[in-house]
């Protein structure tokens, strides 16, 4: 392997674990409301890292309305630190990819259309802090840091070269069924994040019911409205209790679209049994799925702990990436092309 594939090999593989964690930390920054942890971007009350305990008088006076957390605040930078340093990660692939671009060792639309992304994941944690959490910026953050990981396991998918054969009309019927899947993975996955955003997590304490009911009191009018102004610090929600149920309810429906089309997905891969190259795949989609729905199920009935709240991401994160590896299996069966 020459000097430049192994440098690929090893960036692609060291920014995929890192961006896993990413995704991990922010959804952990997020459930301990440590969003505005630092009210200010990139630094942290006008530091590089957080201020020191001598430091806390000075920066009360020039941040009076936000007193400083530490441990909020360390959480925050811990989690840009680890982001800035997926950034480099992403623009040395891009380096890369365009010093190699005629051995064609990685995809040179692939690698800078990750660093597009990158900035765009900048510009929306600024936002963040300076929108003071709007739910809209927070879950687009979320959606396109998960969009981040799966261009990354896409390129390292891409770079383990492996032949793909097999009945090539069921592989075409196992991508298709997958791509549907993967649509209505993605739209729970943005409820998932619209539901932790607008704190609707705990409206419903209970399952399979909600609030003792089936259908409990709920204001689907007032839990989608994407965009509410600025000047709202919107930490800890400011939506009413039925707002907040409408979306919890819609997340526990998307589920079960989510779940179901999933299901079908593998298991037609499965009995199909067109090709070893998809099938280990659509084993890792059941297994993912139902890690995720037990995650999701005990994590309400043992009333929302944090482990708990942050494993929901991480399983959500799982599964994407396993339903891609699906997708692009089937996908190159049905082309006949190196997988």
């Amino acid at each position: 392997m020459s000097s430049p594939s192994r440098w690929i090999r090893s960036l692609a593989l060291a920014g995929l674990v890192l961006c896993f964690t990413v995704v991990v930390l922010g959804a952990y920054v997020r459930l301990t409301t440590a969003g505005l942890g630092c009210p200010d971007w990139p630094g942290c009350y006008g530091h590089i890292t957080p201020p020191s305990h001598l430091d806390i008088a000075e920066n009360n006076q020039v941040f009076p309305n936000k007193p400083i957390d530490e441990g909020k605040a360390w959480r925050e930078m811990i989690h840009r630190y680890a982001a800035s340093t997926l950034g480099l990660i992403c623009v040395a692939l891009a380096v890369l990819a365009f010093v190699t671009r005629r051995q064609r060792l990685i995809s040179l639309p692939l690698a800078w259309g990750l660093v597009g992304i990158i900035v765009f994941q900048g510009l929306l944690g600024m936002l963040t802090v300076t929108w003071q959490v709007t739910p809209l910026v927070v879950t687009g953050h979320l959606l396109f840091g998960l969009t981040t990981l799966s261009l990354l396991w896409w390129l390292w998918l891409s770079l383990q070269q492996q032949y793909s054969s097999g009945d090539r009309d069921s592989a075409r019927l196992v991508w298709q069924l997958t791509l549907i899947g993967l649509i209505a993975l993605i739209v729970q996955i943005a409820l998932g994040g619209w539901t932790s955003t607008n704190y609707a997590d705990i409206a419903c304490p209970d399952f399979p019911e909600c609030q003792g009911a089936w259908w409990p009191n709920s204001d689907f009018r007032d839990a989608f409205i994407l965009w509410r102004g600025l000047g709202v610090n919107y930490e800890g929600g400011v939506l009413s209790i039925p707002a907040r149920v409408a979306i919890h309810l819609t997340h526990r429906m998307g589920a079960i679209v989510a779940a179901l089309t999933l299901t079908l997905a593998a298991v037609t891969a499965i009995r199909r049994k067109a090709s070893s190259t998809y099938v280990s795949a659509a084993y890792a989609v059941l297994a993912a799925l139902i890690l995720q729905l037990t995650i999701g199920i005990t994590m309400v009935l043992r009333g929302f702990p944090l482990s708990l709240a942050t494993a929901h991401t991480a399983g959500a994160a799982l599964l994407l990436l396993s339903v891609l590896a699906l997708l692009r299996g089937a996908g190159a069966t049905a082309r006949h092309r190196p997988f």
